[in-house]
Formats: C-alpha cells, structure tokens, sequence
C-alpha cells in the first residue's frame, strides 16, 4: 500500500526529520530544617505550561553565538510541492508523508534553523521547536516515533527519487519530561547518509535535533535549556 501526500519537507531525509520548553520548572531546595510548604497546607500543584507562539519559538532556537565557530546558518528551502510516498511500513503509511519524511508534525507553533558544519568535515545539524498543550505534544511525538522506529527498513520516494530507509531505536536522553531518540540511515544514489534524531519535550515545548550523530550529541543539552528560556 502507499499513501501519498503533500509535503514540506525539513532537511529531514538527508538531515533533519522532525518531529520543549516553557514547562520544565526547577524547584530551588529551601534552607536545611525549613519546609517549602507550611505544616497542614497542602503541597501546590504544577500548573500545565502555556503553549509558546512560532514567534517565541524562534527567539529559542539554537543560532551561531551557541554552536561556536565553523556553523552556518542555511537558508530554509520551500519543498512544499514534493510528493512523498512511504512503501513498507504501514504505521507511517497510516500517519502520511509529513511525518513520515519529517515534514512539519502537526502542532500548531513550530520553528526551525538548520546549520551546516564545515569544520574538518562537511556535516550538518539541525533544530525544530514545537508547541503546543502537552496532553498532544506528548502522545503526538510518541506516535511518531514508535511508527518510524516500528519498521526497521521500509522506502520513500520524495517526488521521484527513492530512498531506502532504515531505523533503530537508541536509549532517550534523561533529559525533559519525555524523550525519543533513533538512528537513520538513507540510502539514496548509492551513498548512505547517518542521521541521529533525538526529541525532548519539555513542558509545551518538544526540542527535536536531527544531523549528525556527533553534533547531536554535541549540542542537545544545549538546545533543551535555551527552549525553557
């Protein structure tokens, strides 16, 4: 079976996929003997962070200043004419292109940058913030990736050039109040291209960073602290 769908397409398939963070609140211990909360009143309960706007999700996007020397900005490309068609995984033939290509997940706030690092190596690196109430950020992502992660090989086509593939699952980072994290490999033209993804939500805020899994590693704590503010 394949579905097709109409796209726009991050540098997902060859750097980026996509699928947080006005929530994760810090409580600072109290002096030793004092209590945070006086005797026979109840403890206070967390309020559900607010979703953040597209506007204030790109003020928290990673930029040059935090990666360091050799990241370039990259310009953003409109791939929202490509088709997409997934072949061999019916989860993610069930969820549609975006998802499946690492289009824009569907949450209604979002912003991106993608870097290029040419330090040494041509590589590449990326960022997407999402926001939205965190009883559907949360379930949504996780849809997401136990789909992608569910076919350990499958194919897409993005209009008419096929790419072949595959997924593992990694261990998600202790970071955030949830997180996902795998391991792709395209194969397309005869090269192979391996690109880490690792999503963290954090409150209403997701931090999804996707590239190369070195610089992934390099720059997530990073990502997920500037996305709390």
């Amino acid at each position: 079976m394949r579905r097709r769908a109409s796209t726009t397409l991050s540098a997902a398939l060859l750097a980026t996929l996509t699928l947080s963070s006005c929530a994760g609140s810090n409580t600072a211990a109290g002096d030793p003997g004092s209590s945070p909360t006086a005797p026979g009143k109840p403890a206070p309960v967390a309020k559900p962070s607010v979703p953040l706007t597209s506007a204030a999700l790109a003020g928290r996007l990673l930029d040059e200043t935090d990666l360091g020397q050799g990241y370039t900005r990259k310009p953003e490309t409109d791939s929202s004419r490509d088709d997409v068609t997934v072949i061999g995984c019916p989860a993610l033939e069930n969820l549609g292109g975006d998802a499946a290509a690492g289009g824009n997940l569907d949450f209604p706030n979002s912003a991106k940058a993608t870097f290029a690092y040419t330090r040494g190596t041509d590589s590449e690196v990326a960022e997407e913030l999402y926001s939205d109430t965190e009883d559907k950020l949360g379930p949504g992502t996780k849809t997401v990736f136990k789909a992608m992660t569910s076919c350990p090989i499958y194919q897409v086509v993005v209009g008419d050039a096929p790419i072949a593939v595959a997924t593992q699952k990694l261990p998600a980072p202790a970071l955030g109040d949830e997180a996902w994290s795998q391991l792709l490999t395209f194969t397309a033209g005869g090269r192979d291209t391996v690109m880490k993804q690792t999503a963290v939500r954090a409150g209403s805020v997701l931090v999804v960073v996707s590239g190369s899994p070195a610089l992934v590693d390099t720059h997530l704590t990073r990502a997920v602290d500037k996305a709390r503010g």
